[in-house]
């Protein structure tokens, strides 16, 4: 099975490698919960790549979606039914995986005494839809974006639909777009007008995590495959000239957004209204150029398949699940440094390992039961 879906022609590698990077880039943030607190730059560059691997997953989600929601919008007989199928596929990819670990999630708080807020909440992807989430399931945030995402943008589609002449439709679709992106950036105005400035943390939980303020993020990468269906031709011409944008893009995000001079206000402006528009921007930039790398003939090729593969599995079962039972079963607060090296390779280790379990035996058996449903 595995070695069937590694050789799948139709896999595109270098969106492949923008799935492995960013699940591996969350996965080492989250290492940090081993060690001390640190504000050494390695600390910082971690706690960046949780953030930055995450975002990537939006627009990269958006991409994917869009292109299969655009051909459908295009169509003549585009109506609920589309709607529906379309829903139903996207349901039988994030469901399954998410509403197994929601439950073993339920198992280990019971199992360790932790009360959970608001429960009912997680069944309906409503833990972080105007505010800050619990700190039960921390993951589950931006699956809830997602969801979101994955029922708004097709419903708009539909309302307008009755009022859009067939020959207009692409054109009404980059328009919702265009409005739907400029209603979430006077979401983050109105953010920012409303809320006590502290420091990150706050940042992060009244509107990074917050799916009233986020959901452009995916509809960035939406955009994308717009451009992609509809300007193809400009989308392949300028994957260089993207690429190096987006380069320097990630460099700025990295290295120079620390060296701006900002007033106390004007770094809190910046960072709820432009930041993360910027973030989803630059990681779009390497759209054309990732999107047109088809194959990979090299001995990288399968580990970042693989590693793509499981990263769902990966994503949900690697902080609140494994990392959480091994620190609650092992005290590792007084363990050299040594030590806490070889904790977090066996760590890294039983993640990769369930995950590949999870992979095989749930998620995609799921998944093929969808490709049998569509029959």
């Amino acid at each position: 099975m595995l070695k069937q879906e590694l050789n799948n022609p139709q896999r595109i590698f270098g969106l492949d490698l923008m799935r492995a990077v960013a699940i591996l880039m969350v996965l080492s943030s989250h290492c940090l919960w081993i060690y001390p607190e640190s504000n050494s730059f390695i600390a910082q560059l971690l706690k960046l790549f949780g953030f930055l691997g995450v975002e990537i997953f939006f627009v990269l989600s958006g991409f994917l979606i869009g292109r299969i929601l655009l051909q459908s919008y295009l169509k003549d007989d585009f109506s609920f039914s589309q709607v529906r199928d379309f829903l139903k596929r996207r349901w039988f990819r994030t469901f399954p995986n998410y509403f197994l670990i929601l439950l073993v999630n339920i198992l280990i708080a019971s199992v360790i005494g932790y009360k959970i807020e608001s429960l009912w909440k997680y069944f309906f992807f409503v833990q972080n839809f105007s505010g800050a989430m619990p700190a039960f399931f921390p993951e589950s945030w931006s699956l809830s974006v997602e969801e979101w995402a994955y029922v708004v943008l097709p419903l708009l589609l539909l309302l307008i639909t009755p009022f859009v002449a067939s020959k207009n439709k692409s054109k009404f679709f980059i328009i919702l777009l265009v409005v739907l992106l400029v209603v979430f950036l006077l979401a983050k105005i109105f953010c920012y007008q409303n809320t006590v400035h502290a420091n990150l943390n706050d940042w992060n939980l009244s509107l990074k995590a917050v799916v009233i303020y986020r959901l452009d993020a995916i509809f960035y990468g939406v955009v994308a495959s717009w451009i992609y269906c509809c300007h193809n031709n400009f989308w392949q011409k300028g994957k260089s000239f993207f690429l190096i944008a987006g380069i320097f893009c990630f460099l700025f995000i990295f290295f120079g957004f620390g060296k701006i001079p900002f007033t106390e206000e004007g770094l809190n402006r910046f960072l709820y209204i432009v930041y993360l528009p910027v973030v989803s921007i630059s990681i779009a930039f390497f759209l054309p150029f990732l999107s047109g790398w088809k194959s990979e003939k090299s001995k990288l090729k399968n580990p970042i398949v693989f590693i793509s593969l499981i990263s769902y599995s990966v994503y949900l079962l690697h902080y609140s699940v494994i990392l959480q039972l091994m620190k609650y079963f092992t005290d590792i607060e007084n363990y050299p440094m040594l030590q806490k090296h070889i904790f977090t390779i066996v760590y890294l280790l039983l993640t990769i390992f369930f995950s590949y379990g999870l992979y095989i035996w749930y998620e995609k058996p799921m998944m093929d039961l969808r490709e049998k449903s569509k029959k």
